[in-house]
Order: C-alpha cells, then structure tokens, then sequence
C-alpha cells in the first residue's frame, strides 16, 4: 500500500494522468502496473519503496539544487522579467555573497548586470532537507524584442565552498521571448483561401522515376496557381528508411529534422547531367527500362527506387567532391555554407547516417541499440573517432539535405513568383521511431520502452501503438526544448503553413507501455503553454501559418489554446455533427479560425466512404473484435449518408428532387462530389483543403491505421498520369465552383 502511494505521488510529479473520458464517454483509470511502467520508460529507477522515496525527494529538491530554470519562456508583452535564484548559503555568510548575471541575444550582444547587496540581504530564506537557501528575485529592466536569449547567472564568496571544492555557482539558462499568436497572411485577416492536397508519392508522371518528386510537386504547385488555388499540402517528407512493410510511413520517420532523398528530381542536379558517366547511366536502355516498369507499376517500389537513386547520388558526390568541394569552386562554396548554417543539428544526423550504412555493411545489424555499445553515444570517443575517420561518408548525407534544400527552395520561390497567399502547405509527424536519428542524438529526451499511441474509438476499438518513444516533459525542458525547436524551425522553413499532426500532444500524450495493449495506456501532461509560445516565434519568424489537428477527444482546453494563439483547428466534414445527434453541422456553425476538409490519409476517400469500402477492408482485416461493431457501422453509415443528402438540400447545393434515399445512389458521383464540397466552401473557415483523390474518385484510402503488411498502406499511386490533371474537367468544375464562393476569377486550369 505505501509502494502504491509512492508511485501515485511519483506519478503526478512527472505529470502522469491519473484517468481520462474516452469518446464513448467511459471513464480510464490508469493502473499502477502502468504508472510503474511509464515511470521505468522516464528512465526512473523505481525498483523498491526507497528507490521511488529518493526519485521524490530528488524532484522536489530540484528546482533548489538548479539554483535557476533550465528555461524561462514568456510573452513578449510580459516584461519586464523576473526569476528566483536559489542559493545554498549560512545566514553569516550571506553578507559577502555576490551575485552578477548575464543576457546575450542570438547575435552575441551581451548585458551584465550585478545585485546589490541590500537585495541579498533582504532575500527570503527556506530549509530544505536540511539546508538553508535563499531565493533573490533577479529583475530585467529592459524590454527585449521577441528571440532567444542566453542567461547566466554567477553566485560568488570569498571564504564560501558551494560543491566540489568550488567557491563559485555557475548556472546556464535559455530565456524564450515569444509573440501572443501565430503568423496570418494579411491578405486572410478577412479573407479565405483553398488549396489542394496530395501525396506526394503518390504522383504519377510521364517523366518521373516511380514516385513523385519535387519537379511534380512544382507543377502541382504552377497548376494549383492557375486555377486560383492559394496553397498545396503535402504530407510529411521526413527521413524514412524506404523499406516495407516497416519503413515507408512519412508518420514514423527516422528523423523529423531531415527529409526523405527519394523526392529528388536526380535530373535537376547540376552533379548529375554534368557528369558525362552520370548520363550514360541514366540514358542507358537497361536503366530507362526499369524506370519505366517503376512509373508503370499500381505501387510505389520504394527499396528499387531507392537503391537507383541512392546509385546515382553517390556517383554524382564524387563527381562534385572532386570537381567543387576540393577546388572550393562557388558551388562547393555554397555546400560548405549550408554544412556551417545547419550546424551540430546536420552534423550530428548525417555521422548517424553513416555510422548506420557502416554498421549495416560491416556487422549486418539495421538499428543504433544493435551496435557496439561504445557507439550508443554521440559525443563519446568511438563516435566522434568514426566522425574523424568518415568525413567523406559524413559529406554525403549533407551533400544530399543541400539539394533537397535547394529544390525546396525553389518550390517556395515559384508559389511566391506566382503571388500564392500560402504556398506550400507541410505536414509533421507527432514523433520519430526509437530506432532512428532523432532518438540516438536526443535519447536523454526520448523514452525508452513505451510508444505513443491512441485509446479506442470507433475506427480503432482495440485503441492504437503508433510505433515510436514519446519525448519526455521534464527532460526536454531541461534541455531548452533543443529539439522542439529544431523541429519546429526546421519543418516551417520554405513553408507558408504548418499542419501539426494530433496537436492533443502539444497538451498531452497517450503513451502505451511496451508489453501492454493500448487500451492499457495512459495519457502524460506536456507543459503547453511553452510549446505553444514557441511554436508562435518561430511561426512569425517564418511566415508560417500553423494548422493543428485537434480531431477527437481533445477537450476544450486544447481548441481554446489553439485558438488563443491563432492557430488553426482542423475540422474534417465527416466529424463536424450536431452531437449527440449525427446530423451534420450546418456549415456556418463551423469555425473561422479553421481548416475544413472531408477526410485524411487515415479515412477513407470520399468514393470509399460512400460504398463502405472502408468499414469492408477493415472487416476482411479483422481489425472489429466481433460482427455486431460491423454491422453496427454498415447501418450508421448508410444513416450517415442519408443525412449528408438532407444537409446538401438545405444548402442547395444539391436540388430538392434528389433521390431521397441513398440506396438509390449506390456510388459517389462527381456532381455529389462536387456539391459536398460546394457545402464546405460555404463555411467560413479560412482555409478549405480538397483532397486530389476525392476528385480523381479514388476508392481506397491511404493508410489503415494499425495494419502493417497486410494492406497497401502508403504506396498507392493515384489513379491519373500528372500531365492529364490539368485537362480534366472535373477539376475546371472544382475552380469555378470554389472561385465563385472565394471571390476570384478561375484560370483556364491550365498547365
């Protein structure tokens, strides 16, 4: 009993929470052997009564011990600025204490400051466990632009030893100034905007090499341009490893900070058509053979496609290693100033690249946990020694970030020559897996032995394990938010809006212990308000609108956040109802501060929505514990479709004479089509997102979520060549209906 009470108590120390409401409404209390469980993947040792005492005590002390926060994050309208300083000292030695602190800003500028005497003097005291402390209150006068800030802090005595034989306590701190909201396009202050939405690997095209690239992306975005459409979302592009069934989800990615080489359009490298073997190789029968098997094929290829363009790549660094890196030529110039601007964050993901192919080639092990264990750290000797010993192999990955880079940038540059309000619209993942870059440079952040998942719902009864650590709270604080930052900036660069995936786990995260079902997780609290403060400055500092996907169970709390700072909420057609009632909700009951859609990668298209296509593919997937759940949705959604009919007539956006019931309209039509989103551009959301699939009358969705290997998941193409989009008339019909409802005139939707 006292053991349980200590891991209760523990628990709410490191923001486990104790119960939560699912979407039926049933209330979830978290067991003991699953707080114990979360606790362990903390990296808490909580193996006897006194080991959980001690994590206590440690906790609580540590505010004092730290002297000062790891970071301060604050509005920028909350200045001046204020902390406590915590210092361990006897009340005779108090009078010689000094006390001098520092703030520099980001390009090095430094203000030093010093306390007077009388304000350590007056300080307040505390005895914790035994030892006095005083807490002086440090004021920052000045009114500082929003940014980031170094603090330091110095406490000094002449006859005082304070730990380890110093008479001196340093500490180091980040001060967080932020803007109260996120970034809006003036234009969209009142005005609204739509954009199209794609897979990117999905494309197909008469010149690409089996997967979309960012020449398809480009005309996509040229297209989209002239038929009025102000933005193109894609989904994630992040570092995946390209191999199935494991390795081909943008959700579950290597790193969030990098991008996935597969997208490059080889033919744009300057390294590659400038290098006369390069071309022979590509423009060699047997080659164009298989690229043409590859664009011919119904799935994406991505090992095959993969190893071809990883083949080519290398070909072409050697080409550029010797041609620009050794003679410093501009072009080597220009690789070596994006190597020093990205830093340790490139640095340290390219030596976990090469250490991976290394370790690969050399010991056949695939994952960072399989290698010696001298290498497990990325600042200890056999790393950095590998580091010393493999610039060359280092090179690479950075060689291949810079063309992405580059090819990035010019996407962004033609959205913004052809005065696209948005541009491109990016999606990021909600983590990376426990094998990859991101948990072997941060694995102090990220836990070990629980991933992230979803209780049950309806979609998903048995609840779902996305396959990836969550970061933890309190240790990502400590570090600054280092990697929360980086991900955030990294993922808004070159974009002009920012769709963050279960936004909920900006407030807080269902982690499912391993060796336990989902339905056995438990939510943990993230401190929100710095999250969201950061997520403002770097949206500012890129121009970048943030769209957070707040679907399900997510509280009021979480859309007010949203909201208070101006980020978008994300409603989507088949969720927006007049709950507890299953009408859909009129379209000026949805809100202005959102993006609207039908549906995601994880739902089904429209065309299969309508058919049941989904509810059937998951039966035949046994993903419904029993027939009756089955049979329950094949009823509720041909009620659904009924009410979908009466929603239209009321809007007019289709006739009164339509047939009443929907047994009578087996399939999705394009006028249908047509007409639903018809009801969404007369909602005012800002931002109207329509999906290229419900269009092209694609019939299965993208992802069945839970399903690995037994069901296509992100490797269907869509079902029309690139170059044929433009002269299909179901689209002229989407850009004059949505031109009418967004007050511009349609192009010729043209290419």
């Amino acid at each position: 009993m006292v053991y349980d009470e200590l891991i209760n108590e523990l628990s709410s120390l490191w923001g486990i929470i104790p119960e939560y409401w699912d979407i039926a409404g049933k209330k979830h209390i978290a067991s003991i052997e699953t707080r114990k469980a979360i606790l362990r993947a903390m990296k808490l040792k909580i193996d006897s009564e006194g080991d959980v005492l001690k994590e206590i005590n440690k906790r609580k002390r540590k505010p004092w011990e730290d002297i000062i926060e790891p970071v301060y994050v604050i509005s920028v309208n909350s200045q001046p600025f204020s902390f406590p300083v915590h210092v361990p000292i006897n009340r005779p030695e108090q009078s010689k204490l000094m006390i001098s602190w520092s703030l520099e800003d980001e390009k090095g500028r430094r203000d030093e400051f010093r306390l007077t005497p009388e304000v350590i003097t007056g300080a307040a005291e505390e005895r914790v466990e035994g030892t006095r402390y005083i807490t002086v209150t440090v004021s920052d006068s000045a009114t500082r632009d929003a940014g980031y800030y170094i603090l330091n802090i110095e406490c000094k005595h002449p006859d005082r030893v304070f730990a380890r034989g110093h008479t001196r306590l340093r500490k180091r701190s980040k001060l967080i100034i932020t803007p109260d909201t996120c970034y809006i396009p003036a234009e969209l202050e009142k005005g609204r905007a739509w954009g199209l939405s794609v897979n990117l690997y999905a494309l197909k095209s008469e010149r690409n090499w089996g997967i979309g690239d960012f020449s398809d992306l480009e005309k996509i975005v040229r297209w989209t341009s002239d038929m009025k459409g102000s933005f193109v979302g894609v989904g994630p592009l992040h570092v995946i490893p390209n191999t199935k069934p494991f390795g081909v989800s943008p959700y579950s990615p290597i790193s969030r900070l990098y991008k996935n080489f597969i997208y490059l359009d080889l033919e744009k490298v300057p390294d590659v058509m400038g290098y006369e073997d390069e071309r022979k190789l590509i423009g060699s029968k047997k080659f164009r053979k298989e690229l043409d098997e590859l664009r011919r094929a119904a799935l994406v290829h991505y090992e095959k496609i993969s190893l071809m363009k990883e083949e080519v790549l290398r070909n072409a660094f050697n080409f550029f290693y010797r041609k620009h890196f050794s003679r410093d030529t501009t072009r080597g110039q220009d690789f070596k100033r994006y190597v020093r601007e990205e830093g340790a964050c490139l640095e340290s993901f390219s030596l976990f690249m090469a250490l991976s192919e290394h370790m690969k080639k050399t010991k056949g092990v695939y994952t960072w946990q399989e290698w010696p264990e001298a290498y497990n750290d990325v600042a200890g000797k056999a790393s950095q020694s590998f580091r010393r010993t493999h610039r060359k192999a280092i090179l690479f990955y950075q060689y291949v970030q810079w063309l992405i880079d580059h090819q990035l940038r010019e996407i962004a540059g033609e959205a913004g020559t052809r005065g696209m309000r948005i541009g491109m619209y990016y999606d990021l993942a909600i983590g990376s897996v426990g094998c990859g870059s991101d948990a072997w440079n941060y694995k102090n952040v990220i836990a070990g032995g629980a991933d992230v998942g979803a209780p049950p719902d309806d979609f998903s009864p048995e609840g779902q394990k996305w396959g990836f650590p969550p970061l933890i709270p309190e240790k990502l604080r400590d570090t600054g938010y280092e990697l929360f930052i980086e991900t955030m900036r990294k993922n808004m660069k070159y974009g002009g809006a920012i769709r963050i995936d279960h936004a909920l786990g900006l407030f807080r995260l269902f982690w499912v212990p391993d060796g336990m079902p989902a339905a056995e997780g438990a939510y943990v609290k993230y401190p929100s308000e710095d999250l969201l403060r950061i997520i403002a400055l770097e949206s500012i500092r890129n121009r970048c609108m943030v769209i957070g996907e707040d679907l399900g169970t997510v509280g009021d709390n979480v859309r007010e956040g949203l909201k208070r700072f101006r980020m978008l909420s994300y409603r989507l057609f088949y969720f927006e109802r007049n709950y507890p009632d299953p009408s859909f909700l009129l379209p000026e009951r949805y809100p202005e501060m959102a993006l609207c859609a039908i549906t995601t990668h994880d739902l089904p298209t429209l065309y299969g929505y309508w058919i049941g296509r989904d509810i059937r593919t998951r039966k035949k997937l046994g993903i419904f514990p029993d027939d009756s759940m089955w049979q329950k949705q094949t009823e509720e959604r041909e009620r659904d479709k009924g009410l979908i009919l009466s929603g239209l007539k009321s809007q007019g956006t289709i006739p009164e004479e339509y047939p009443p019931d929907p047994q009578l309209i087996r399939k999705m039509t394009p006028e249908l089509c047509l007409a639903i989103y018809s009801y969404l551009a007369q909602t005012p959301c800002k931002l109207l997102l329509v999906s290229i699939d419900d269009i092209l009358g694609t019939i299965n969705q993208q992802n069945i979520p839970g399903i690995v290997g037994s069901y296509p998941n992100w490797m269907q193409k869509i079902l029309t060549t690139l170059e044929k989009m433009p002269k299909d008339k179901r689209f002229r019909s989407l850009s004059t209906m949505l031109n009418r409802y967004f007050g511009v005139k349609a192009g010729n939707a043209a290419d």
